[in-house]
């Protein structure tokens, strides 16, 4: 194998591709990352058990061939590559890296101990990969942590018609996100996919136009241009919402959305061990307090809240910058039952984005 590509160009395909290798493989090869020049240009290729990821970009090649090589150190060297053409070839059995007077010698891991990239799964759609990155950046703050509940750590990609489904739920709160998409087919799918790889994938994709979806009963793959990645599914569904978010005739509050979440970040300061942070509800003004005995913190803004009573309620601190920072709007609407009981945010001016939390009984002072 021999070719020559401009610098910058084999530091993104590496890094796209470096994606989804493990931190630590237990399979050594697992590790690698597949070099194959064909035709006019270069493609990579990463994987794990969990994710595959394949890109390519264009280049002069001289030899046709491949070559498997560790895939963080291939990284290292990208970044620290002087801006120039860079030429790749095997030498026997190490992989040179040349560009202008800097050269590095990677030794080759064995192509015949590494498996072939899984095919992507049955085309079902097309997405702005723009509107699904932004939707799954609303969502995943809300998905959990605890591995021993593995469904939990993951993100609902449900399709119905023309309209995608994202959420996320940690069983304490539950951020839901509706989109529009071109459906493929008239066929349903409620599949649950890991939140960290989503994540990685939507951020990755973002800029990249129109995405194919492809989705079958163990994997969701993406694809557009070069790029094409898949990730596998978590076994098990998450509650549904419909019930959750369906609050009857709840009291509703509205205020500046970007000036509570620096007044929660403010007043949260002196929430020691997580503590609750109370929020104040009253006709035209809203009131934050935090902190008990002697390290206290106050704020106060404007707020119009829809009852004549004032209502109180509290939230852990971090959920609740976790909810708002979620949104991207001027203003953030509050549906409130009562202290304790759950509460729902949304954007005044639509639904598409909502986000659930439980609040907690404030504390007697």
């Amino acid at each position: 194998m021999e070719l020559r590509i401009d610098s910058s160009v084999l530091t993104d395909v590496v890094a796209w591709a470096a994606r989804v290798l493990p931190v630590r493989a237990a399979v050594p090869v697992l590790g690698g990352l597949l070099l194959e020049a064909q035709g006019d240009g270069l493609v990579v290729s990463g994987l794990d058990h969990e994710a595959a990821a394949r890109t390519g970009a264009a280049a002069d090649v001289a030899v046709p061939g491949r070559a498997l090589v560790l895939g963080r150190r291939l990284v290292d060297i990208c970044k620290v590559l002087p801006r120039s053409p860079v030429e790749l070839a095997v030498e026997g059995s190490r992989l040179s890296v040349t560009g202008g007077d800097v050269r590095f010698g990677l030794s080759l891991l064995p192509l015949d101990d590494y498996p072939a990239q899984p095919a992507l799964p049955e085309q079902r759609g097309v997405v702005d990969a723009d509107a699904f990155a932004d939707a799954v950046a609303q969502v995943a703050p809300a998905a959990g942590r605890d591995e021993s509940l593995p469904v939990l750590t993951g993100i609902r990609l449900a399709l119905d018609g023309d309209t995608m489904t994202l959420a996320a739920t940690d069983r304490y709160r539950y951020a839901l996100r509706t989109l529009e998409w071109k459906a493929a087919s008239a066929e349903a799918a409620d599949v649950v996919a890991p939140a960290r790889r989503l994540t990685e994938i939507a951020r990755s994709l973002a800029g990249a136009g129109d995405v194919r979806l492809s989705l079958d009963a163990g994997s969701v793959g993406f694809e557009s241009g070069a790029m094409r990645t898949t990730t596998r599914l978590l076994d098990g569904r998450l509650p549904r919402h419909d019930k959750l978010f369906d609050l009857g005739d709840p009291v509703t509050a509205v205020t500046d959305r970007a000036a509570l979440l620096e007044a929660v970040k403010r007043v949260a300061v002196v929430a020691d061990g997580g503590s609750p942070l109370q929020l104040e509800f009253t006709g035209d003004a809203l009131r934050l307090r935090a902190g008990y005995e002697d390290d206290v913190a106050f704020q106060c803004l404007p707020a119009a809240l829809s009852s004549d009573e004032p209502m109180t309620v509290a939230f852990n601190p971090a959920y609740l910058l976790d909810a708002l920072g979620s949104f991207d709007v001027p203003e953030i609407r509050f549906h409130l039952l009562g202290p304790g009981q759950r509460a729902l945010l949304t954007d005044p001016t639509g639904a598409a984005h909502r986000h659930l939390l439980m609040s907690v009984k404030p504390p007697l002072v």
